[in-house]
């Protein structure tokens, strides 16, 4: 074994999953999806591409890697109750607030929609439903109905990123499409058209708390 590929498999075993998820992270909550390059995070990490492809294979699996270090991490901290609707509910802001501070996890969530940081999702959300006195049976029509409320919310911050990228703040941003609402026939568009100003300066997170909660009323009734 020559004296060069010692060395480098000594640097692949001191520089651990961990550490190159972490500096994943970095650099996509700094500079997005797009700043997520093998030469970036081997710049940053002072190492070079081959002992990261000792850990991660692709671009992909860092992807889902990061995404499921930053969700395992919410969910451990989220508030569980004795009351299963309040667990659910905890669960839920807790998914919020990590897509809305990190956004491009939304993007991951949509786009993945089965990788271990849905599962964990789907898992925050199920758990309680025995306990909620969901049926059996019911259970995962309710679990699922939670999570694509979630995934929804997931494609639309990655999609508003990308916009806000492109144009300016996300005030800018729905201030613009409620202008665009309004403009509307209201003859043809009357709810849109009644609704244009409450998109301008509505609350994103009571917004999908209300949601979170008429889901919730309805898999009470499922009781």
């Amino acid at each position: 074994m020559t004296t060069t590929t010692q060395r480098s498999e000594r640097r692949a075993d001191a520089l651990s999953k961990e550490r190159i998820v972490a500096a994943a992270i970095q650099i996509l909550d700094s500079g997005g999806e797009k700043a997520l390059t093998f030469r970036a995070l081997a710049a940053r990490l002072a190492t070079g591409a081959g002992a990261i492809y000792w850990h991660v294979a692709d671009k992909n699996e860092l992807l889902a890697a990061a995404t499921d270090d930053i969700i395992a991490r919410a969910m451990a901290e989220a508030a569980d109750s004795e009351q299963p609707r309040e667990t659910i509910r905890a669960a839920a802001l807790t998914v919020f607030d990590v897509i809305d501070a990190h956004p491009w996890v939304g993007a991951q969530l949509a786009e993945e929609p089965w990788q271990p940081a849905v599962l964990r999702i789907l898992e925050g959300f199920g758990g309680p439903l025995t306990a909620l006195g969901v049926p059996e049976k019911a259970q995962f029509d309710c679990a699922t109905a939670l999570l694509n409320y979630v995934s929804g919310l997931a494609a639309q911050y990655a999609a508003a990123a990308r916009l806000q990228g492109r144009e300016t703040s996300r005030t800018a941003l729905l201030a613009n499409v409620a202008a665009r609402w309004t403009a509307l026939d209201p003859a043809e568009y009357p709810f849109v058209h009644r609704v244009a100003a409450r998109l301008a300066d509505h609350d994103d997170r009571e917004q999908f708390l209300a949601g979170i909660d008429l889901i919730l009323t309805g898999i009470e009734a499922v009781r």
